[in-house]
Formats: C-alpha cells, structure tokens, sequence
C-alpha cells in the first residue's frame, strides 16, 4: 500500500492540473436533482436508468459504470444531511490533498466499486446492482476521521458534538456488518464490495492512518504511564516512608536495635510506628493528640 500511495503522489505532483475543482459539490448538487427528479416523476424514475448493473452494461448502457454515484441515497431530511455532510467533508479532504489526489480518491472509489460489484456478479452468477456511492461516501469518512480525529460534528438529530473519531467507530461497524454478515450467511463474494471501498481508502491514507496509530498508541502509553505515577504517588502519601522504622515512644529505630519487632499501630490515627516494648503499653494518636 506504501508503494501505491507513494505512486500516486508522484503522479499528483507531476500532474497538478489532474482533477476537478471542487467535485463533491458537482456529486452533491447532481444529488439532488436527480432526488427531486424522482420525487416528482410518475413512471420511470431516473434513478433506475443511472444505478450501476453488470448486466445492463453489458447490453450497452455504460454510462451506468459512472452514473451511478449521482443516484441519491436515504430519502427525506436524512438524505439532505447527508449531502450536506458529504460536501462538507468532501471539500475539507480536497482542501487537505489537492484537487488531484481528492479526484484520484473518489474515482478510485467509484472504479473499485465497479469492479467489486462485477466480481461478485461474476461469482454468483446473478447481477448484483449497485444504487448510490454510499460504500465510497462512508469510507471517505474514515480517511477524514484519520486525519482530523478531533473534529466535530452535531450528529443529527441529536444536538451534541461528537469528536469524528468517535463516530468513525459506528462507520467501522456499518462495515463491519457488511463484511460479516454475507460471511456468515455463506454467500462470501458480498463482502467484495465494501472490502473494495477501504481498500481504496487505506492505500489513500497510508502514511495518514500509520501516524494515527502510532499516536494513539503513544496516547495510550502516556495515559498508562501518567495513571501508574498517579497511583504510585498516592499510595506514597498514603504510606510511610520505607527502610527506616523508628519508635514514637523511645525514638529506637531498627537500625539501631535490630533485635527489636517494629510494627505500625492500625489504632492510632496516621501512621506511628512502635518498638515490640511499646506496640501495646502506648498511648493512641488521635486527630486531636498528633
């Protein structure tokens, strides 16, 4: 994956006119036109012309290998959050790469989509169609959450920011069931698809996702470390100071009569040592008698 990453920034930088400016706006608006377009049509949605299927690319219409990441996905106010979404997260990632390399992503996406979608068709013998780039819209997330963990969004409906970090975890799980699920049911080949979207992001993100990992683990190492001092340090106030035991009545101390048994009174308020001729002849502290 390094060498793939690696050729493709090679291939940005000595093409830096490569791309479309500001692409997930042109995704977006096409969006939602073709969702109105579908709101308001009476027989033949067009949708149902645009969304990709191995089989009617192979009667002619090809057009579907492209146009099936301007079919909308979700309906009603969730489908326009998540466009909004989608722009706003799109157009930070192209800000971050560059038109070139964010272009290289999403037709990477779309790209391996289409060939995941064909293989299983292959496999299965039946066309498997694919109706929006949800699976490239979802793992694009995921390359923002690497790259700006800390980011915050209000996830709808609820009113309350959540850190992207937190919610790429319930984007790792949404994956998670589509890999796991056709597994378990037997039917394997499904699982080609969303495989197919992160690996696309994975080899975008490379050096991106090595560094999160690595900073997560130095967290979690920091974490430990500042939690064992914090531990240590109260046991520390908590306890006496060890080696030298030294007697609250006589002042002996065990270094000075070793032959003497030094024991800690769990009477006394704080902690007071005692020498074995005074551990039950002496008088117990108190709050008030220190």
């Amino acid at each position: 994956m390094k060498k793939l990453n690696n050729a493709i920034d090679r291939f940005c930088i000595l093409h830096p006119n490569f791309g479309i400016p500001n692409l997930m706006l042109y995704i977006v608006v096409c969006n939602v036109a073709v969702y109105l377009l579908d709101s308001f049509s009476t027989g033949t949605s067009l949708s149902s012309l645009l969304y990709f299927s191995l089989g009617h690319v192979l009667q002619g219409q090809v057009w579907r290998i492209v146009t099936f990441a301007l079919v909308p996905s979700g309906r009603g106010l969730l489908f326009f959050f998540y466009c909004y979404f989608t722009y706003s997260m799109g157009r930070t990632l192209e800000q971050q790469w560059g038109t070139a390399k964010f272009t290289c992503y999403y037709l990477g996406g779309v790209v391996l989509t289409v060939l995941g979608a064909s293989a299983v068709s292959l496999i299965s013998g039946v066309s498997v169609p694919v109706y929006s780039a949800s699976e490239v819209t979802f793992a694009m997330f995921l390359a923002f959450a690497v790259i700006f963990p800390d980011a915050t969004f209000l996830l709808f409906p609820l009113p309350i920011p959540i850190r992207a970090k937190y919610i790429a975890y319930l984007d790792l799980a949404y994956f998670a069931f589509d890999i796991v699920s056709p597994i378990v049911g037997g039917a394997w080949y499904y699982c080609i698809v969303p495989l197919m979207a992160l690996l696309n992001v994975c080899i975008m993100i490379w050096p991106e996702m090595r560094d999160f990992l690595h900073l997560e683990q130095r967290r979690s190492k920091q974490a430990a470390r500042f939690h064992n001092a914090t531990a240590t340090a109260r046991r520390q106030e908590r306890q006496p100071e060890a080696g030298v035991r030294k007697c609250a009545v006589c002042g002996r101390t065990n270094q000075t009569n070793s032959e003497l048994d030094f024991r800690y009174c769990s009477r006394c308020a704080g902690y007071h040592c005692f020498c074995s001729d005074h551990i039950f002849s002496h008088v117990h502290f108190t709050d008030e008698n220190p």
